[in-house]
């Protein structure tokens, strides 16, 4: 059941209960601020603070003094808590990531998820944005390996206003690699960022049977709220796990080449259990 005040000519405050809830010409569903409020467990005067910040969409307004809000916002306001919860972010630290402006300290896997969600969240996608040449003040090398990164398709370089742009995510994954040529992984070394197109077929193998095995075990046995739970604690819960397996297999191969005097293996995605049985 949904309710709704509505103020009667003579001044009166009366309440209105319904069986559905209001949608807007497009269909979309639309709520006042107290619904906002039970939906999100945010008080209004937080979530004012969040639009004063210019981290939400703006309502629409279809009367004067009237603001409706949609699932953009809940979404928004959802992944501005978890940010500051979660990842420790001040909110001028988010408004700062959201135009492109970067952000000084290393943003983990959840972090740069709820970055997503919140400019996905937001009127004007562009805004979630970081161009190339703002990157370029912290790493010189940027251009160049946004290109190389886009050409072997780990990123996507976007035409925007600003230039050659990438979403944020992609930015974090140039910067990675920029902080890798601090430490001597460049082309003078042999390791230009083409090098790391064996990345590609790795991530998909993995991102793909991940997916194939959830869906398969949860689909039509659990609801869509209690799936989504379950992803968002697994995904950068099963980033560390799959990291540190990673880790033993490069300190296992490194041994026996150093070691041992053995040749490393290179196991191609699908034929480990293979490899493990014999």
């Amino acid at each position: 059941m949904y309710t709704q005040k509505m103020r009667c000519a003579n001044g009166e405050l009366v309440q209105l209960y319904r069986d559905k809830p209001v949608v807007n010409a497009y269909g979309l569903q639309v709520m006042k601020m107290r619904e906002l409020e039970e939906k999100t467990g945010v008080n209004r005067e937080t979530i004012r603070v969040y639009f004063r910040e210019g981290l939400l969409p703006e309502p629409s307004r279809p009367a004067r003094n009237v603001a409706d809000y949609g699932e953009d916002h809940i979404r928004g306001i959802l992944a501005v808590r978890k940010l500051q919860r979660e990842s420790g972010m001040t909110l001028p630290q988010i408004r700062q990531v959201l135009k492109g402006g970067g952000s000084a300290r290393s943003l983990g896997a959840s972090a740069l998820q709820h970055l997503e969600e919140l400019v996905a969240s937001r009127v004007g996608v562009q805004q979630g944005l970081v161009s190339i040449k703002t990157m370029l003040e912290t790493n010189p090398k940027a251009r160049i390996d946004a290109k190389a990164l886009n050409k072997i398709g780990v990123i996507e370089l976007i035409n925007s206003p600003e230039g050659e742009s990438v979403s944020i995510t992609d930015a974090s994954l140039v910067s990675i690699w920029g902080r890798m040529r601090t430490v001597g992984f460049d082309e003078a070394h042999g390791f230009p960022p083409e090098i790391l197109d064996y990345y590609i077929e790795a991530a998909e193998y993995v991102a793909g049977k991940e997916a194939q095995l959830f869906l398969e075990r949860v689909e039509g046995l659990v609801g869509e709220d209690e799936a989504a739970a379950m992803l968002e604690f697994a995904l950068p819960a099963m980033l560390d796990f799959f990291g540190l397996i990673r880790l033993k297999a490069f300190l296992r191969n490194i041994g026996t080449k150093t070691k041992k005097g053995g040749d490393i293996r290179v196991i191609p995605p699908g034929a480990a259990d293979k490899h493990l049985k014999s």
